[in-house]
């Protein structure tokens, strides 16, 4: 299914997906309760390629299961609200992604089992005991957001050679954007490259940001959370306008008009996700099913972008991209 076949998928779905479950026989249908973090637009395909690969396992809204599914529109203080929400419905799963959002989940419960789509370093974040025994009640995908962010900045230095100062924006609130954050700093000072942080913790904190870093960067380094999601596009376009090339995990950043992105398919990892939540409605224990990686990563540039921004990219770099939207 294409990419727009998804959106147009989740676009009719969103809206009935809580009243549907609801309509069904209560209680006669196991439930799986998403967490959305960020809103319908932004995370729509791999939300959708998750309901998906339900199908494809047998687990068809309405027939042999319920969703039912909140949008938290990347505001942190939703999180506990709709954790808390989804907890006294009693649902079967608890579906979600990003570090805060997983914290939200354990403090609303600690019997519910909780899958990540998505979590940076959920060890280091103390989402999970191990990777490969998780305990509690989570399992899901690693990210890699830590272990990625030097080679992004790798290939960044590629794309702009003349990369001399490096701003990184991360939203505060979040532990996995913050470590990446770290992470990257370490990275850029090896590289002699000098460093500013800009940290926001809501939608209104960005052009303020933006603003405080103007003519302080030669490139910005954005940590992928809920917040960053929601608020891409507004994102890329004060980025294009203050002329600052963009460096995401996400390839969908990219396609909103970021410069270049590094990571794994989210969408695959959202697939991947629904297959554990099979495991678990089939009897599994989130605690005993290991912590996944992704293996394959994702190296996409916008070559439109990179035109508006007056760079030249070489084309054995253009090469390289696994895409390259033009």
């Amino acid at each position: 299914m294409k990419r727009r076949e998804f959106i147009t998928l989740l676009g009719g779905a969103a809206a009935t997906w809580p009243l549907a479950a609801r309509g069904q026989q209560a209680g006669k249908l196991p439930t799986i309760g998403f967490l959305g973090g960020a809103t319908p637009s932004t995370q729509g395909q791999g939300v959708a390629t998750f309901v998906q690969r339900l199908r494809e396992l047998g687990w068809i809204e309405g027939r042999t299961v319920a969703i039912e599914i909140r949008w938290a529109e990347g505001r942190t203080e939703r999180f506990a609200e709709i954790a808390a929400e989804l907890a006294r419905l009693k649902v079967d799963v608890i579906v979600t992604a990003g570090a805060a959002p997983v914290f939200a989940a354990k403090q609303a419960t600690s019997l519910i089992p909780i899958v990540f789509a998505i979590a940076t370093d959920p060890v280091g974040t103390g989402i999970v005991a191990s990777l490969a025994r998780p305990g509690g009640n989570a399992t899901g995908l690693s990210y890699l957001g830590r272990d990625l962010a030097a080679k992004r900045l790798e290939l960044a230095r590629e794309v702009f050679t003349g990369l001399a100062r490096l701003a990184i924006m991360a939203n505060s609130g979040a532990p996995g954007a913050m470590v990446e954050m770290r992470e990257i700093q370490t990275a850029a000072s090896t590289l002699g490259l000098g460093v500013a942080t800009y940290e926001i913790e809501r939608e209104e904190h960005i052009a303020p940001a933006f603003a405080a870093l103007k003519d302080r960067a030669d490139a910005l380094y954005v940590c992928a959370d809920p917040l960053v999601n929601a608020n891409r596009m507004h994102i890329v376009t004060l980025a294009l306008s203050a002329r600052l090339p963009t460096i995401f995990g996400e390839r969908e950043n990219v396609d909103a008009g970021g410069l270049m992105s590094y990571g794994p398919n989210v969408p695959g990892m959202f697939r991947r996700a629904a297959e554990l939540v099979d495991k678990i409605l089939r009897g599994a224990k989130p605690g005993d099913i290991p912590v996944e990686q992704p293996t394959r990563f994702e190296f996409v540039l916008n070559l439109i972008t990179a035109r508006a921004l007056g760079l030249e990219i070489s084309p054995m770099l253009l090469a390289r991209a696994d895409e390259v939207i033009e």
